[in-house]
């Protein structure tokens, strides 16, 4: 007789669809219980493994499963309300959130739109950086300078601002409009004394490809878009925080708006609550999600700067005062209220929105980073390994050779830690409550699956 997860697996298998896998693929286990920082897996053979989450459910679960504060305030609010629209309605908890938004964020975004995933809240940015541009009297601004290896989701205006060759999308590029990309960014190491360490003539040398990119397309740019310091989905590739100084200043000489992705990094992630404080600047757009209800729900935000508001309100171009875009479930009171609790579990501000000398995330972050660099050192050894990144609560090896993801996934679970590599990566962005020792654990199972799918 076949075991609970063993039916789970084969009557998933052919039926669903799997991110990025073939229909054949099917799931490599099934998950009896998620609790902390913790999953507990079951195989097809009916053995069950106890694994920490290396990936945080793809690295939004920050708080870990079964939060007691999120439980409550997903409670409380389900008791109320589940769910209303938002044309012509609003609700305590939307607008609480749109509050503490404003007041965590860098200090001239001050309006925010509530979207459904991350991918939408990039399609909204887009949307709006277009109808910017019309109401200044530029309508023919209808393009975006985007950074090779980036990556920002999968819906159309999302892909068409993704790598448009080594991304995930080239598929789609006949169908999607054609952007301008700038070279990749010269690769940082981010030091333990807090310095960035990269090369200087290979990062003028970009600065000066791009100048001129921007200059030779202004006349049809809305705006520029890129993930602060860290490109996640392209590759989990670090770029020194200048990188975003120099955009800044192209995006002010040539009227863009520059749009911040903070959907993988915001909330803390790299090290800084915004990874656009790296650098010291201020977006004129930014998007964030993942983290932003602790993983439980899915929900987004875009937040622009006043003067973009305005531009819709007072232009005189064709496009309307609206911002042209309205999802089912936007501002849905149920996330939006666990996202409330989210953020008082990141800052420690109760909802006063007042942090304390040194809020939850920063401990914890720095915890992270602390435990990556230990565990992960070990791998610098491998032959297999090229090199080890580590960046506030995200650790990398990176292989010389493309990774094996089933492998290297079954030998992570057999020592303890889920991971998902992709491309030639193993990485890990776990859960911000992670242990010291649950943080041993995730680098040992990743320096030692790597180790005996590849060899020493």
């Amino acid at each position: 007789m076949k075991t609970a997860a063993e039916s789970l697996l084969d009557r998933d298998a052919g039926l669903l669809w799997h991110p990025y896998a073939s229909l054949d693929s099917g799931a490599l286990y099934a998950v009896a219980q998620a609790q902390g920082a913790e999953l507990l897996l079951q195989d097809a053979h009916g053995g069950e493994h106890r694994v920490v989450d290396g990936m945080a459910s793809w690295w939004s679960m920050v708080h870990g499963y079964c939060n007691p504060a999120l439980d409550a305030a997903a409670h409380a609010q389900i008791e109320k309300f589940s769910h209303v629209m938002f044309g012509g309605l609003t609700h305590q908890p939307a607008v609480e959130l749109a509050e503490r938004l404003v007041a965590m964020a860098p200090p001239s975004l001050r309006h925010v739109f509530l979207a459904d995933s991350g991918s939408i809240s990039v399609e909204v940015a887009l949307k709006l950086a277009l109808q910017y541009q019309d109401a200044k009297g530029r309508p023919e601004r209808q393009r975006f300078l985007a950074l090779r290896g980036g990556y920002h989701g999968d819906t159309f205006a999302a892909m068409s601002v993704c790598d448009p060759v080594d991304g995930m999308h080239s598929a789609f590029a006949p169908l999607c409009s054609q952007q301008v990309f700038a070279p990749r960014p010269p690769a940082a190491e981010h030091t333990v004394g807090g310095d960035w360490l990269y090369d200087e003539e290979e990062l003028e040398i970009w600065e000066a490809q791009t100048r001129r990119l921007a200059a030779e397309h202004a006349g049809s740019l809305a705006g520029i878009i890129a993930e602060p310091v860290l490109q996640g989905a392209g590759g989990m590739f670090i770029y020194p925080p200048r990188v975003l100084r120099v955009l800044r200043e192209i995006a002010d000489e040539h009227a863009l708006l520059l749009i911040a992705d903070e959907i993988a990094t915001g909330f803390g992630r790299t090290g800084k609550l915004f990874a656009v404080q790296h650098a010291g600047i201020e977006p004129d757009i930014m998007c964030v999600g993942k983290a932003l209800t602790g993983g439980y729900l899915s929900l987004a935000a875009m937040l622009c700067i006043a003067g973009v508001a305005q531009a819709l309100r007072t232009g005189t171009g064709s496009a309307p005062s609206a911002l042209l875009h309205g999802p089912t479930f936007m501002g849905n009171p149920l996330a939006c209220a666990i996202a409330c609790a989210s953020l008082d579990l990141l800052t420690g501000s109760g909802g006063a929105g007042i942090e304390p000398a040194q809020a939850p995330w920063q401990v914890q972050v720095a915890r992270l980073e602390r435990g990556l660099r230990s565990s992960l050192a070990p791998a610098r050894a491998l032959d297999a390994v090229r090199e080890v990144r580590v960046l506030g609560g995200v650790g990398v090896i990176a292989l010389h050779e493309p990774a094996g993801v089933a492998q290297l996934s079954a030998a992570a679970v057999e020592r303890g830690a889920w991971v998902r590599p992709f491309r030639n990566l193993v990485y890990v962005m776990p859960p911000y409550i992670c242990t010291d020792a649950q943080l041993q654990q995730l680098g040992a199972a990743m320096t030692g699956a790597v180790n005996q799918v590849y060899g020493g």
